[in-house]
């Protein structure tokens, strides 16, 4: 984590839950959980499908509301924050890297980048972008050229590129093989490092949650548990 960690949390959730009808049976998604995320951290979120990883995710990156507690961001509270106070958030502060590449087909990496970079306030030169995830000679080719872990780094680079301050990072390595799977969480760990990005990163792979400052195991909508991590492993180290 940077120096920063210590003082004011980037996100502090309080309560939250999450509820929603599947025909006549309620789904009860999150059950009261309470999370500070420091700036700077690298956290893991491990638990098995159903277990609310997402829901969360969704939650803290203003795509969903919850349905009762609070979602602090700094002073903003997401819970309660308006539609375009949440557009305004979700633009400017958000990065989100899922686990399908949601690339455009008929942009070249290089565009798929700018596409990003051309709406937001400070962005980081999209080839810059390309070049931190390893991608230099990749740069002019279309989506259906690159492989699995290549459109995943041009997703990477798409999602730093506006510098935001939180990348959310759903499955990220979920349609992966291990050697390319670690090069995806080579891209993640340097933008955590090197830029200082608070990252999130979504996984039910245990291996993974190695390469954090902080894993917190999700159960049944609940946090089940906290492991603080003495030391990060590398990415490089990782096998599955």
């Amino acid at each position: 984590m940077t120096g920063d960690a210590a003082g004011k949390p980037v996100f502090s959730l309080r309560g939250v839950t999450r509820s929603y009808r599947v025909g006549s049976t309620e789904i009860h998604a999150l059950r009261g959980v309470d999370l500070d995320l420091a700036a700077g951290e690298l956290l893991v979120l491990l638990g098995a499908s159903g277990s609310g990883k997402s829901t969360l995710v969704n939650i803290m990156g203003g795509l969903d509301r919850p349905s009762g507690g609070s979602v602090r961001y700094h002073d903003l509270d997401l819970a309660q924050a308006s539609d375009a106070e949440l557009t305004r958030f979700r633009r400017r502060s958000v990065g989100f890297v899922f686990q399908f590449y949601n690339l455009v087909p008929g942009l070249t990496a290089l565009e798929n980048v700018q596409l990003v970079t051309e709406l937001s306030t400070d962005p980081m030169p999209a080839r810059e972008a390309l070049e931190r995830v390893g991608l230099t000679e990749r740069i002019d080719h279309f989506p259906a050229q690159l492989s699995g872990g290549e459109q995943q780094r041009v997703a990477i680079a798409r999602a730093v590129a506006k510098r935001p301050e939180v990348l959310l990072c759903d499955e990220p390595t979920g349609a992966l093989d291990c050697d390319t799977g670690v090069l995806v969480l080579e891209a993640l760990s340097q933008a955590n490092r090197e830029l200082g990005t608070t990252t999130v990163l979504i996984t039910h792979n245990a291996v993974i949650a190695g390469m954090a400052d902080r894993v917190v195991r999700l159960s049944n909508g609940e946090i089940a548990g906290i492991v603080v991590n003495r030391q990060r492993s590398e990415p490089g180290s990782l096998r599955w």
